[in-house]
């Protein structure tokens, strides 16, 4: 299984309430807004930041802005500020692994493959996307439209 930690996770939805702002947002009123604790957000605004898809403002009018515009962010940038590169196993790392078959391993070379597929498929997921009201509703219909089909063809 291929699962995002919570902390990526909470990165997504905190980017995207952050792409409906239409000012600045501190880290209490993303937390009062997600239910994400203050802690949590405070750590992962401090990493988006860090990654330059967040600027931070300091003063009375302070708080948390987009580093550039939602099209430009994708989701594994928003992953990849909080995790790190996306590797789906140790050996698609660019580092070193400790594995005892890296020597004789046929799917090592593969898996680097299979790692830039997932990796293209979140880049191509732009925040604009996924934040947009109009795209739950679009999704929606899509999943009504599958499932009548689905429903049809097993009679």
């Amino acid at each position: 299984m291929i699962r995002l930690t919570n902390l990526a996770d909470y990165a997504v939805v905190l980017m995207c309430e952050m792409s409906h702002a239409d000012n600045r947002l501190s880290a209490q009123d993303l937390a009062a807004s997600t239910s994400i604790p203050s802690p949590t957000v405070a750590k992962i605004l401090n990493a988006l930041g860090k990654s330059g898809l967040l600027k931070s403002h300091r003063g009375l009018k302070g708080g948390f802005a987009l580093g550039r515009p939602a099209d430009e962010i994708s989701v594994a940038d928003i992953i990849e500020a909080i995790d790190g590169p996306i590797s789906l196993t140790h050996c698609a790392d660019t580092g070193e692994s400790d594995c005892c078959y890296d020597d004789i391993c046929q799917m090592r070379p593969r898996w680097q493959l299979i790692n830039n597929a997932v990796r293209g498929a979140l880049v191509d997921v732009k925040l604009s996307a996924i934040s947009a009201p109009e795209s739950v509703q679009d999704l929606s219909a899509r999943f009504e439209a599958r499932a009548r089909e689905n429903k049809k063809a097993l009679g």
